[in-house]
């Protein structure tokens, strides 16, 4: 199996003293990427280009938020292939699955163009998200603490600085119970939907943090998992915020060490903030109407 990351040979420019370059021979570490195939019953459904890690959870969480199955259980048989040229994640779906899938398969069947492949209208293009649930909370203290950790949690940007990362903080253990890595923002999410879901894990019992700026997938791929409050260290666009609102989603973006924005649904975040603490600034905005 590919390695999720290769040293490389490079040289390093640096600015010298008098006008004059230093030139020194390097190496670093840089992540790898190829193509992954996601194959249901012998059929391609899709070619990622993706980190080759957590292939597993990437494969399941990819078949949860594109609705391909409804529950981890639905895949019967899950294989992650090496090939010349790529991976494969192979998965055999129970038959009803399986025939429902074929089913969708023959209705977006036909040439597609670059963009929302196999989506045949402007409808399809942005559909009504799944509404998430309301009982997940969060407290200031425990969004900086997310975001605290997750530089140390994050080992292959450690070592790259050059992939995503996806995150689920358990509240219940006030640490991050998992993160997921990948060169795309999608990928990682994918991947740490599948984590979770795999794991049990309650998405109301914390919340999902991402390192990528928010665009509409991401948010409709947190409400596949059933993810009540998101935070990001980005900014979203309008577009995701209009959908988080119609989802229901709490979402925090804009996050840094010492402060963060809540742009939908603030009422989970408990803003009891310390009398004199300074340190935390909370925005709150309202959308148009």
């Amino acid at each position: 199996m590919t390695e999720a990351s290769a040293r490389v040979p490079s040289r390093r420019v640096s600015e010298a003293r008098e006008g004059a370059a230093r030139v020194d021979d390097t190496s670093r570490f840089i992540p790898e990427e190829v193509p992954v195939a996601l194959v249901y019953d012998g059929s391609t459904h899709a070619v990622m280009m993706a980190t080759p890690a957590d292939l597993e959870d990437f494969a399941v969480g990819f078949s949860l938020t594109e609705g391909i199955i409804g529950s981890p259980a639905e895949i019967r048989e899950l294989e992650i292939v090496a090939q010349e040229k790529g991976i494969e994640a192979r998965m055999w779906l129970v038959p009803v699955s399986g025939r429902m899938h074929a089913e969708r398969r023959r209705r977006i069947a036909g040439p597609t163009a670059c963009g929302l492949c196999g989506v045949e209208s402007l409808e399809a293009a942005v559909p009504a998200p799944r509404t998430v649930g309301n009982s997940a909370t969060a407290t200031p203290d425990q969004v900086h603490a997310a975001l605290a950790a997750m530089p140390l949690a994050q080992t292959l940007n450690l070592a790259t600085r050059a992939v995503h990362a996806a995150a689920f903080w358990d509240a219940n253990a006030g640490a991050i119970a998992m993160v997921r890595e990948d060169v795309g923002r999608h990928n990682a999410l994918d991947k740490l939907v599948g984590a979770v879901t795999l794991a049990g894990l309650d998405p109301a019992r914390g919340f999902v943090v991402l390192t990528s700026r928010v665009s509409v997938e991401m948010i409709q791929k947190a409400a596949m998992l059933g993810a009540e409050i998101v935070v990001a260290v980005s900014a979203p666009t309008a577009l995701a915020l209009r959908v988080a609102d119609e989802a229901g989603i709490t979402l925090v973006a804009v996050a840094r060490p010492d402060a963060f924005e809540i742009f939908t649904h603030p009422g989970r975040i408990t803003l009891a903030i310390h009398g004199d603490d300074a340190r935390q600034e909370v925005h709150v905005h309202a959308l148009p109407l």
